[in-house]
Formats: C-alpha cells, sequence, structure tokens
C-alpha cells in the first residue's frame, strides 16, 4: 500500500520566500522592507502605509507579487490581523488566491492564526474555500498541528470539520497521519467520522499504524469500536497488519490485543462485564484464612498453641476481617467518576456549543477533552477503558479490586492495603513461630525442610501461600506510600512524559501539585484526598497563559 501523497500546499515554498524577504536565505539586507509585500510579511504597519499611501504602491494589495502571493497572505501567515485590517480597508481581496488557489484563510491556518482569522471571515472570507487538492482551511490546520486554531474556527464559525479533501481525507485522517494528538482529541470530542475510508480504503486508524504513532493509535482505539480496527484497505490490510508490516511491533502487539473480543464484552453487561480478578483474590484470601485457622493454630499435630501465640494468632484473624471489608468497600465504591459538564442541544448535532474559555475545568491542555465520554475534564483525570468513565485524580484500574483507583477511594485503597500487610506479616510471623519451635525428631538422612513437608503440608503450603501474598502487599504498600509523599498518582509517574503539566519551563520532571511530604501526607491521611485546586491550579494557569502568549 503506498504512503499519503502530500500534494505540495505551498507550505515550503512560503517558507521559503519569507526567508528569503528576511534576509535568512543569504546575505543580511540592510533593509528587509522594499515593498508592501515584505511590509506585511513584517507587519510594519507605518511603512505598509506609507508605500500605499504615499508610494502609489495601492495597486500591490490587489495584486500578487512576483510569485503569485499576495500580501494579506503575508500578513494572515505571520498573524499580522491590524495589517491584514489595513489591507482589506484599502482594496485587498480577502478571497484572493495563489497559484495553488490557497487563500490568506489558508495561509493563517499554516501558523494557528486565529487574530487573523477572525478579521478574515468577519470581513466575507470563505470559509469552506478549497485549494487545488481540495484542503480547506481546516485540513491545513490538521497538516500543522493547529488545535487552537482548528477549534476556533469550528465552535466560532462552524467550519465542516468532517470536509472531505480531493482524495476523500477529512482533517482526522490528517490528524492522524502527522501525529497531532490534540488535534484528533479536539476532533473526535466533535464527532468526527473516525471509520470514514479515503481512496485507498484507509480509515484515520490505518494511517497512525503506519506511522507508529501509540499515543494517536490509542486515542483512537479508546474512542471508537472495534470496527475500525477490523476494515480493511484497498490492499486488504487491517490497521494491525499494517503496522507489524512497518515494523512497529509494540503497537502492532496493542492493536492486536485490542482487536480480540474479550468473553467479559461479548456475554456479560453491566457491572459483570468488568468483574476482573477480584473473586479469585477473595478465594485466595480464605484459602489462607482456612490454611491458617486448621493447619497453624488448631492442627492436631502441632503442640499446644501459647497465650502469647494465641493472642497474635487472633490479632492476625482480626485484622483479616477488617481488610475484607476494606476489600469490598474499595471495590464498590465511586473512584471518583466525572459527570459529563456538557450536553448536545440536539443529540444528532455535534457537540460544538463548548465554550472551553468559559469552563471553570479548562486550564489549556487540550489531552483534558475526553472523546470517548464527551467531556472536559480536569487535569490529572482519566479515561479507564475498562470502568468506561473518566476518573478524577487517576491512580490506576486494579484488577485484583475490579475497581479503579481514584480521587474518592485512593485512601480506602491505601488503608486496605496497609491492613493487609499487616495480616499477612502477622500469619507469616505465627506461622514461622510454629513451625521454627515445633520439636522434631530428624533421621540422619533427613532435612528439616523434608521434615517440615511430610509432617506439616498444610502449614507449609500456608507458608508459602501468605509470603507471596506479603510480598506483593510490601511492594504495593510502598510504592503507594511513596507517591502520596510526593502527591503524584501511578498514572502520572508512569506516563509523565505525557503530561506538559508535569514538566517545567526547562522542560524537566516539576510536579506543580508536591507541597512538601508532611503537607501531602496530612492532607491525604486528614482530608483522604489530595485539593488540587488549593496545591497547584494557580500556578497551572499561570504557566498555560505564559504559554499561549509564546505560541501567538
Amino acid at each position: 500500500m503506498a504512503e499519503i501523497e502530500v500534494v505540495s500546499d505551498g507550505g515550503a515554498s512560503r517558507d521559503e520566500e519569507e526567508e528569503r524577504r528576511r534576509g535568512q536565505g543569504g546575505a543580511a539586507e540592510p533593509d528587509p522592507v522594499v515593498d508592501a509585500y515584505s511590509a506585511a510579511a513584517y507587519g510594519d504597519l507605518e511603512r505598509l502605509r506609507g508605500f500605499v499611501e504615499h508610494g502609489g504602491a495601492a495597486a500591490t494589495l490587489r495584486e500578487p507579487d512576483g510569485n503569485g502571493y499576495h500580501a494579506l497572505q503575508w500578513a494572515a501567515l505571520n498573524n499580522y490581523a491590524h495589517v491584514a485590517l489595513y489591507i482589506i480597508e484599502h482594496g485587498g481581496d480577502v478571497n484572493a488566491t495563489d497559484h495553488a488557489h490557497q487563500t490568506a484563510l489558508h495561509w493563517a491556518a499554516v501558523r494557528g492564526a486565529t487574530a487573523v482569522a477572525d478579521v478574515l471571515l468577519d470581513n466575507g472570507a470563505r470559509l469552506e474555500a478549497a485549494d487545488v487538492n481540495g484542503y480547506r482551511a481546516v485540513h491545513v490546520a490538521a497538516q500543522y498541528g493547529q488545535t487552537s486554531f482548528l477549534h476556533h474556527i469550528i465552535s466560532k464559525y462552524a467550519a465542516d470539520f468532517d470536509a472531505l479533501d480531493n482524495d476523500r481525507r477529512s482533517p482526522l485522517h490528517w490528524a492522524a497521519y502527522k501525529g497531532s494528538a490534540d488535534a484528533i482529541r479536539l476532533l473526535l470530542f466533535m464527532d468526527a467520522n473516525q471509520v470514514r475510508q479515503d481512496k485507498n480504503g484507509c480509515t484515520p486508524l490505518h494511517w497512525a499504524a503506519i506511522r507508529g504513532n501509540l499515543e494517536v493509535c490509542t486515542v483512537l482505539v479508546h474512542a471508537g469500536t472495534k470496527e475500525e480496527l477490523t476494515l480493511k484497505d484497498s490492499g486488504g490490510y487491517t490497521p494491525v497488519q499494517l503496522s507489524a508490516d512497518k515494523g512497529h511491533r509494540h503497537l502492532s502487539y496493542i492493536l492486536s490485543n485490542a482487536t480480540k473480543v474479550s468473553f467479559e464484552d461479548k456475554y456479560c453487561s453491566g457491572r459483570s462485564s468488568k468483574i476482573g480478578y477480584a473473586p479469585i483474590m477473595f478465594g485466595y484470601l480464605v484459602v489462607c484464612l482456612i490454611l491458617f485457622l486448621n493447619s497453624i493454630i488448631f492442627a492436631p499435630n502441632f503442640s499446644r498453641i501459647t497465650a502469647a501465640t494465641g493472642l497474635w494468632s487472633w490479632a492476625a484473624i482480626s485484622f483479616f476481617f477488617a481488610s475484607q471489608v476494606m476489600f469490598y468497600r474499595v471495590s464498590r465504591k465511586n473512584p471518583g467518576y466525572i459527570k459529563a459538564n456538557t450536553k448536545r442541544l440536539d443529540p444528532k448535532e455535534p457537540l460544538m456549543e463548548i465554550d472551553l474559555n468559559n469552563s471553570s475545568t479548562w486550564t489549556g491542555n487540550w489531552s483534558q477533552l475526553c472523546p470517548t465520554c464527551k467531556i472536559i475534564r480536569p487535569l490529572r483525570s482519566k479515561h479507564c477503558p475498562t470502568c468506561k468513565h473518566c476518573v478524577e485524580q487517576f491512580d490506576h484500574h486494579c484488577p485484583w479490586i475490579s475497581n479503579c483507583v481514584g480521587k474518592r477511594n485512593k485512601w480506602d485503597f491505601f488503608v486496605f492495603l496497609c491492613m493487609g500487610t499487616t495480616t499477612s506479616f502477622l500469619g507469616a510471623a505465627v506461622g514461622f513461630h510454629r513451625l521454627w519451635t515445633e520439636p522434631i525428631i530428624l533421621s540422619s538422612s533427613e532435612s528439616w525442610i523434608h521434615f517440615m513437608v511430610t509432617k506439616h503440608p498444610g502449614a507449609v503450603l500456608f507458608m508459602f501461600m501468605d509470603v507471596f501474598l506479603l510480598t506483593g502487599a510490601l511492594i504495593l504498600t510502598g510504592a503507594q506510600a511513596a507517591q502520596i509523599a510526593r502527591n503524584i498518582t501511578t498514572n502520572e509517574a508512569a506516563n509523565q512524559s505525557r503530561y506538559s503539566y508535569l514538566r517545567g519551563p526547562d522542560g524537566r520532571f516539576r510536579n506543580p501539585y508536591n507541597r512538601g511530604c508532611q503537607r501531602n501526607c496530612t492532607d491525604f491521611l486528614v482530608n483522604r484526598y489530595s485539593d488540587d485546586e488549593e496545591a497547584a491550579w494557580p500556578t497551572l494557569n499561570k504557566h498555560y497563559s505564559e504559554a499561549s502568549v509564546t505560541n501567538s
């Protein structure tokens, strides 16, 4: 199957010409502003006004330069809204096209120039104007990863985000091919069609699989259905086969697993569809309790238990039942499911009425858009594909409790781990004491281990199961305690490179939620969750405001 052929949309030639005008392609020019076109490119309104009003260059605002580009296009490319408005007011054609039939709006989409887009569209620019390749402004914005620009023209001017170019490719196809995960989240949030096939029979997932972009494929798979995983292109290849053919083994493995329909998805529904390993865990714990009672405490082939050992034994049993209460609680408790903060005016209409600027949750991070739940979620939240919900302060999905661990049940989960660790430790201590202090008579060829296995098999089996459980519980408890002390979730610790709010201005890891070990632990143990808003939101808002100014 052939790769996408990206017919030149003028982007490369625009950049080369701009370098020439700015004197970056050769020797430095003493004065790069030599005509109306270069004045527009540099945003020099005073010089432009001089050329037009006193230099007799008014006609240049209506005519292209020697390369076929208009002054308005140069102003649009560099987001000089005041210059663009002046050109339009003095005769510039807002819909003038170059040799590729691209308008100034196409050029504005290249750099994400939203201010110029407002000027152009408010003065009659054709929103759906297409160039020789059928690219509209939405296609160009998707090609260049200009998510903010894309959102702006969709939400404010109702641009067709599912428009097709000459090769029947939508903006979603282009965003998937270019690897722009943020643009994909936005388009899927707006209900873009992700099973549409282009002239090659490819869906957006096909193109993402070819490029081997794991994040893009993950977003598409989680937001879609099984259908796009099994669709074949004109060559008869599925996304899984294409990713394998291109040598993306890890991605191929993930897509292959996603293609498989699990027994639970096929035959179960409701809560039973995510029953997980909780019944196995419960059964394991019950077996441990039975072995402890029959083979350690009340075993007839052991010597009589002492009062001190009996006290510790009943302490272990008490902790066992208390941990089972917490096990039930953490398995059934809502981990912090986020309710939809948006709704459709019409179920058949896309979600274009969402105003991100007026959302108290929105901080400028496109990963806050959940294309599956169609909600704007707070930072630190994540969509769980197993629970099929977005969870606030998502930590991880634990199959052993058949539930997510999030803001509302992380305290319960940590207490459960502590109780389980204490129970296992007490059980192991009592069992080891009973085995070690048991008087034995060994033959000359018999070892102590062989004697215990043959004479007390139940006690040895309990010790093996309990130590195995204790090891896992200690690791989990230690990991959770360390993360609580740092006020970071398991998801953030494992995927810190994916979250921009966990990076400082220098690009290094920075946790804005960390207020010191003592404060973090106190807040968690007392309040039962971390207060994100008090800890970090002002800092984050400042960070994103500075980033927006820089990008503009």
